[in-house]
């Protein structure tokens, strides 16, 4: 009856895991080094920090990713500036698409927009010896145990924005298209391709 309570507490309060606590228990301790980030003594599982954090991954509810700076990629595209030649490196000839380093930028930035402010903080980070920490904007929870591989969709040519939705008409890239197994599934059948759960979890 406790896990119901708190559960439907959890889901009044919009899976933000405030609002409502369940009733303080007396579990042992644990070092700082067998906890995960954010967890506490009080967990609901060992794979999750929190109650909440379960619900938000059961409903598919990510956290919008914070990235370093607002990387206008409607400018890019825009400039016929091909994704994966020059941001997103290996996207058609391995599994993870490559997130563009500081470097891979200023090959450009070097001498293009050099008056603008974004532009002048990259080249100050460069020179402080800082990289761009891009948090990935799709992604998979752990729990789904999938593993996307990105070069055999780009040779079969399979569009980015399939997959990614209208990205280039984007500045900061969000998520457009919830990539839930039965978008995959579809997607799959369309193009003939193999269902078998090994294609994608492994």
């Amino acid at each position: 009856m406790r896990i119901v309570t708190v559960a439907l507490c959890v889901l009044a309060a919009g899976g933000a895991g405030i609002g409502c606590q369940p009733s303080p228990r007396a579990l042992p301790a644990r070092p700082d080094s067998a906890r995960l980030p954010g967890q506490t003594d009080d967990v609901f599982t060992t794979a999750r920090p929190s109650l909440a954090v379960a619900v938000n991954d059961f409903l598919v509810r990510r956290p919008v990713p914070v990235q370093p700076i607002e990387f206008p990629h409607d400018v890019h595209a825009g400039r016929r500036i091909a994704c994966d030649e020059y941001c997103h490196e290996g996207v058609s000839t391995q599994a993870v698409a490559g997130l563009p380093s500081l470097r891979t930028c200023m090959i450009c930035h070097n001498t293009i927009a050099t008056d603008r402010p974004r532009i002048q903080s990259m080249t100050a980070m460069r020179a402080a010896g800082r990289d761009l920490a891009w948090q990935r904007v799709f992604d998979y929870p752990p729990s789904s145990h999938v593993r996307f591989n990105h070069a055999p969709h780009i040779r079969t040519g399979i569009e980015c924005s399939t997959c990614h939705g209208d990205i280039a008409g984007q500045t900061v890239a969000r998520r457009n298209v919830a990539l839930t197994m039965g978008f995959c599934v579809t997607c799959h059948d369309q193009q003939q391709a193999s269902v078998d759960c090994q294609s994608c979890h492994y």
